[in-house]
């Protein structure tokens, strides 16, 4: 039991602000979802489309990770993805934004959940006309801007 009566130290200004503010990025990352996938469906889905972005946009990458003890592991994306999901409409109005835009993106569309590699896919989505692919999933990445614009009127995934 203390029976000392003297005041602790006093916690200053400086000992409450974080070591490192946090960052505030310029860009985002963003994954939109069609409303209507099952649970399975949506995780493969932005498992997939995220997936080409560190490939085609280096910067988007971190450094890699280590333990205290020395271990190893991937580096991964260096600021947060957010998931957004929206109806077919949304998607297709998404899409063409992205594109007028020229910003960078992925894409997943209904029949790549019927193909089982990567030759497969890429020539289910050669064989469709862009206006008329049935898209089901769209990451985007680019100015923060430029994507809140391209997701307008979709939402944040629950």
């Amino acid at each position: 039991m203390r029976t000392d009566t003297t005041p602790g130290p006093v916690a200053t200004e400086a000992q409450h602000r974080p070591a490192h503010p946090p960052v505030r990025f310029d860009t985002k990352i963003a994954v939109l979802l069609r409303d209507d996938l099952e649970t399975w469906q949506r995780l493969n889905v932005t498992a997939f489309l995220v997936s080409g972005l560190g490939t085609a946009e280096p910067e988007v990458v971190g450094e890699p990770y280590e333990d205290a003890d020395g271990t190893p592991y991937l580096s991964m994306f260096r600021q947060p993805v957010l998931v957004f999901e929206g109806s077919k409409e949304a998607l297709t109005a998404a899409h063409g934004k992205a594109l007028a835009r020229s910003l960078p993106r992925a894409l997943f569309t209904a029949d790549l959940f019927t193909t089982g590699n990567d030759r497969d896919n890429r020539a289910a989505v050669g064989a469709v006309h862009g206006a008329d692919l049935d898209l089901v999933g769209l990451a985007v990445y680019g100015p923060r801007n430029a994507v809140d614009k391209v997701l307008k009127g979709a939402r944040m995934h629950p």
